[in-house]
C-alpha cells in the first residue's frame, strides 16, 4: 500500500505571490492613489473581492484590467 506522504496532489490554490491585500497595496500596483483605487473597487472596476473588510485582488488580473485600460484609450 503506498503512503500519504508519497501520494502527490495537484495544486489548486493560485500563487500566493500573485495575491494582493488590501486597498493601499492594490493602489501601489496599479500607481494609484488609495482614493482613487477604493473608488475604482468600490465601483466594480477593478477585479478584486472583498473579504469580510479587506479588499483582495490577483496581481496578474489587476495589471492585465490597467493596461488594457490603457490600451483602450490610447486607441480611442
Amino acid at each position: 500500500m503506498e503512503s500519504l506522504a508519497s501520494v502527490s496532489t495537484p495544486s489548486i490554490a493560485p500563487s500566493t505571490e500573485d495575491i494582493v491585500w488590501e486597498v493601499k497595496n492594490i493602489a501601489l500596483v496599479i500607481g494609484r492613489t488609495e482614493r482613487q483605487t477604493f473608488h475604482m473597487l468600490s465601483a466594480g472596476h477593478l477585479p478584486a473581492k472583498k473579504i469580510g473588510e479587506k479588499w483582495v485582488a490577483s496581481r496578474r488580473k489587476l495589471l492585465a484590467a490597467v493596461l488594457g485600460e490603457t490600451a483602450e484609450a490610447k486607441g480611442a
